[in-house]
């Protein structure tokens, strides 16, 4: 599949797998940034796409910035449908709790993976086939 990417800013940077087999590709800031501890900002990547009907993308934190910094997506994971074409910004969130986050272009703030998905079409119903789980929710498989 290709991916359709356009340069919105002299400081974007075009999207890419850190290794082959990668299923995200890394997402990179192209602003400088400091995230105080608990604020929350909408980080310009400089990118949009063009995701071909049928898939999305969905981006997620980086695990190595979100161990070691507390840098996070609130939003986990962001949805980008196949039919938006502006820039992509991704929401950031410093979860430490004493400690700013610095964030400089070029730096990597997250990852891209782009799925396939399906529509699914509505039909109210009276009742759903039974299952072993039921209405089992938060917590009904134990600890």
């Amino acid at each position: 599949m290709k991916l359709e990417v356009k340069l919105l800013h002299p400081d974007a940077q075009l999207p890419s797998y850190a290794h082959p087999g990668d299923a995200g590709l890394d997402l990179r800031s192209c602003e400088d940034v400091v995230l105080k501890p608990g604020q929350r900002a909408a980080v310009a990547t400089g990118l949009a796409v063009a995701i071909p009907d049928g898939y999305a993308g969905f981006v997620h934190a980086r695990s190595g910035r979100a161990l070691k910094e507390g840098l996070a997506l609130p939003n986990a994971p962001g949805l980008i449908d196949a039919g938006y074409r502006g820039e992509l910004k991704v929401l950031l969130v410093n979860l430490d709790p004493e400690t700013p986050i610095e964030i400089c272009k070029g730096e990597k703030i997250a990852q891209m993976v782009i799925q396939k998905v399906e529509d699914a079409s509505t039909q109210i119903v009276e009742s759903f086939d039974e299952t072993s789980r039921g209405e089992g929710g938060f917590g009904s498989t134990g600890i």
